[in-house]
């Protein structure tokens, strides 16, 4: 695959340049299992500033990613049992408070989680000190990446 066209896919799993550009300058990877370990590694070792920029393309949790994107379609995916109506209102004022308290989404690994898992998740992170915080962001987001990586490489055969 030619390298701006792996690093569009390579964005749709997680929305930092350094980290798709540094996985595309990679290649070539001996199988599957190198590449998913120098993604993991990459998505470990991204400063705050990348973090911050990837959350950016992530819509509030329960909110429904807009568009054909390969990037909205995984997230309408992740999200589908925190976009139910019973505790969408909470969602909503849960995203609000946390934004005002450390400035960007709330960003948690989602698929498979209920919505009241996600919910408490939010509630109890809002005790965390930024630096806390900053370090769980990082991990969700690394998370979200691989997952969406896994699924490219099985869209991609």
């Amino acid at each position: 695959m030619p390298a701006d066209r792996l690093e569009r896919e390579l964005l749709a799993c997680c929305a930092s340049p350094a980290w798709a550009g540094g996985i595309a300058a990679g290649r070539p990877y001996a199988g599957r299992a190198e590449l998913l370990a120098a993604a993991d590694a990459a998505a470990r070792r991204l400063p705050w500033p990348e973090v911050s920029r990837a959350l950016a393309a992530h819509p509030r949790i329960g909110e429904r990613a807009e568009g054909a994107s390969r990037a909205a379609e995984w997230s309408r995916r992740e999200q589908a049992t925190a976009a139910g109506d019973p505790a969408r209102a909470e969602l909503v004022e849960a995203n609000k408070v946390y934004e005002d308290r450390f400035g960007h989404v709330f960003l948690i690994f989602a698929s498979g989680r209920s919505q009241a898992e996600i919910l408490a998740a939010a509630r109890e992170r809002l005790g965390n000190d930024e630096e806390t915080e900053r370090a769980i962001v990082a991990d969700q987001l690394r998370r979200i990446a691989m997952l969406r990586l896994e699924r490219l490489l099985d869209a991609l055969g």
